[in-house]
């Protein structure tokens, strides 16, 4: 978690110094992306308790939400009308995108075990048989 909020701090830290240089806002753009995967990560660690306290989840949520309504001043003050509105719809985008890549991969790793409990299960059921037969034909001819 603290390494998360910490890339989360670093990218929104840069953002703002390239505004306050005088930079345009889409010269920084990777840097909200590292900042909105850090939020997704961060989002994904909450959503496993991996905090030592409610309080702990808490600020570190707050301090993100505090971050983004800097952030969309800035691209209200800074970039081109809509650019916040148009940030936003994307994000929801990306976030659905990969929440989808995520589920498939998951769908093809469950597929495999799934292939894999068939194969273990024939070739278990295989030696069974053939101890079967093995300790048939030492019965009936030995």
């Amino acid at each position: 978690m603290i390494a998360e909020l910490a890339a989360f701090n670093a990218a929104f830290s840069v953002v703002k110094e390239f505004v306050a240089n005088g930079k345009d806002l889409s010269d920084c753009f990777g840097f909200i992306g590292q900042m909105t995967t850090a939020k997704e990560d961060l989002k994904l660690k909450t959503d496993k308790s991996n905090f030592t306290s409610d309080a702990e989840e808490f600020a570190a949520l707050e301090q993100i939400k505090q971050a983004e309504q800097e952030l969309r001043e800035l691209m209200q003050y800074y970039g081109r009308a809509g650019l916040w509105e148009d940030f936003v719809k994307f994000q929801a985008e990306a976030r659905k995108a990969r929440l989808l890549e995520r589920n498939e991969r998951i769908k093809k790793i469950n597929q495999r075990w799934q292939y894999a409990s068939i194969i273990v299960a024939g070739v278990i059921g295989f030696i069974g048989m053939y101890a079967l037969f093995v300790v048939a034909s030492a019965i009936l001819g030995g």
